[in-house]
């Protein structure tokens, strides 16, 4: 069974707040096996990726989805920030994008509760994996 995987680098976000990206990046990618070495060997130079949450699921390949995702958010691309050192899969996530889900979400499942979002790295790690799952 393969594993969908969202990793977070807190040293890559701070890059990318500095050249004006936006902290809210997150790589997104696919593998058969343990997502754990792959995601210890690090992309963009930086070694202190984590692993937010990941999904099994069977049928898919990363290249399918992360052309699924790029339909929704935006992929950072490689060749136009020497930084990312050829890394594919990394995604600039919208907060609001976020909260609209969340809110969707809990809509359709009948709550009407109304609390303050306060957003977590979770949080949109369960946003870009229900994004890139093919639906139906």
């Amino acid at each position: 069974m393969g594993v969908i995987f969202v990793a977070r680098s807190a040293k890559f976000s701070k890059w990318a707040s500095d050249v004006g990206l936006t902290k809210n990046l997150f790589k997104v990618g696919y593998t058969a096996d343990n997502a754990k070495p792959i995601i210890e060997n690090g992309w963009a130079g930086e070694t202190d990726w984590t692993l937010v949450k990941q999904r099994e699921f069977e049928g898919l390949t990363e290249e399918e989805l992360v052309t699924r995702l790029a339909r929704k958010e935006t992929m950072i691309d490689p060749l136009y920030y020497p930084h990312l050192r050829g890394a594919i899969g990394i995604f600039k996530v919208s907060p609001k994008h976020v909260e609209n889900h969340i809110l969707v979400s809990r809509a359709l499942a009948g709550e009407t509760d109304r609390a303050a979002l306060k957003l977590r790295p979770t949080d949109f790690a369960e946003y870009l994996i229900q994004n890139a799952l093919p639906h139906g």
